[in-house]
């Protein structure tokens, strides 16, 4: 995948989305009937389009004509509109995003490079890393951004990506925000799992629960952002996405199939498995904070699929809690991230 076919594909330039028709409805009908939230809570699991749904609506809000309602019938705006390319650009006036932002120490290379007349290249940039959280400075801005009117009187639009990122204090600030909503302010909170938010915050937002995408549709998505794909790896993508297309560009970028193929030799080979094979899928798997968390999920998912399909579907789901239990007491204790995947994997092919 070439960095133009990346960029293209990111939820603020991404002009395309499918299976989320129902959810775009709801919006588009908010508005012609003058009935529209001020605040929603656009949830789901990954990878299934709920960005590119708040940056579909909030480029509509900005660009469609309130005198012509009728005539729409999505929320669909051309590219070569004008309020699209300021979208894309981060630069229209009447919409704030909110997500996290770089480290302290990682903002001030950036800053360093800008005031030096330098760019950082793609790869420093890959290398940088994002706060935990959403900062509490940073949610206190949307204040200042509501309180300027729209120059034309129109929308101005929030969207904050992903809710799910906040502390407590950061919560609590939207939470105010969110109390008295300005008049015609949109606010648009992406939550992966909706259930830990503050239920205070959950109540004041109106809610769409976006569905995982059927199967025909990621190998649609897949078949139309990465063509060079064989057909059946499109199918077997599909296989381990769990309907989300997100996943299945992220797998299908990091070779997922390759290494869940690895996996599976190394189980499946039971008590002939190979220590060497054993090890160097280890070594391999934590040579990166982003390869380890692909080997994780892939682990899972292996499990996950096998007691589906087992006559012994107990001991293999005792495998899979085992597996959830080493992973986060890792995560948590900064335990030994190599050592914790050898003892999962051993554990699964005595109980294969």
């Amino acid at each position: 995948m070439s960095e133009s076919e990346a960029v293209n594909i990111l939820p603020k330039n991404n002009s395309y989305l499918l299976g989320q028709e129902k959810a775009e409805q709801i919006l588009l009908e908010g508005w012609r009937n003058n009935s529209l939230h001020n605040s929603w809570l656009i949830s789901g699991i990954e990878g299934i389009g709920k960005a590119t749904l708040a940056y579909r609506f909030a480029k509509f809000l900005l660009a469609a004509d309130a005198g012509k309602k009728e005539q729409y019938t999505s929320l669909e705006i051309s590219e070569n509109n004008p309020v699209f390319k300021l979208v894309v650009n981060n630069a229209h006036p009447d919409l704030k995003i909110i997500e996290r932002d770089y480290t302290d120490t990682d903002r001030r290379k950036i800053l360093k490079a800008i005031k030096e007349g330098e760019q950082l290249s793609d790869e420093e940039m890959k290398g940088l890393k994002k706060s935990a959280f959403i900062r509490v400075d940073d949610v206190r801005t949307i204040n200042e951004f509501l309180t300027k009117r729209s120059a034309d009187n129109n929308w101005r639009i929030v969207i904050i990506d992903s809710i799910d990122d906040m502390n407590p204090a950061s919560a609590n600030a939207v939470l105010k925000i969110l109390e008295e909503p300005p008049y015609k302010t949109v606010m648009m909170l992406i939550s992966h799992n909706p259930n830990k938010l503050l239920p205070t915050i959950r109540s004041r937002c109106a809610k769409l629960q976006l569905p995982p995408l059927a199967d025909n549709q990621v190998a649609s998505l897949l078949r139309r952002y990465r063509p060079a794909l064989a057909e059946k790896a499109v199918q077997s993508l599909v296989g381990i996405a769990s309907g989300s297309i997100g996943k299945a560009l992220a797998y299908a970028d990091n070779n997922a199939l390759g290494k869940y193929d690895d996996l599976s030799k190394i189980v499946y080979a039971k008590n002939k498995f190979s220590i060497a094979d054993l090890l160097a899928f280890c070594d391999a798997a934590v040579s990166d904070e982003d390869s380890y968390y692909l080997i994780q999920e892939l682990v899972l998912k292996f499990i996950a699929e096998n007691v589906r399909a087992s006559d012994h579907p107990d001991e293999l789901a005792g495998a899979w809690d085992n597996a959830i239990k080493v992973f986060n007491e890792t995560e948590r204790l900064n335990l030994d991230k190599k050592q914790a995947l050898i003892n999962i994997i051993t554990n699964v092919i005595k109980v294969i």
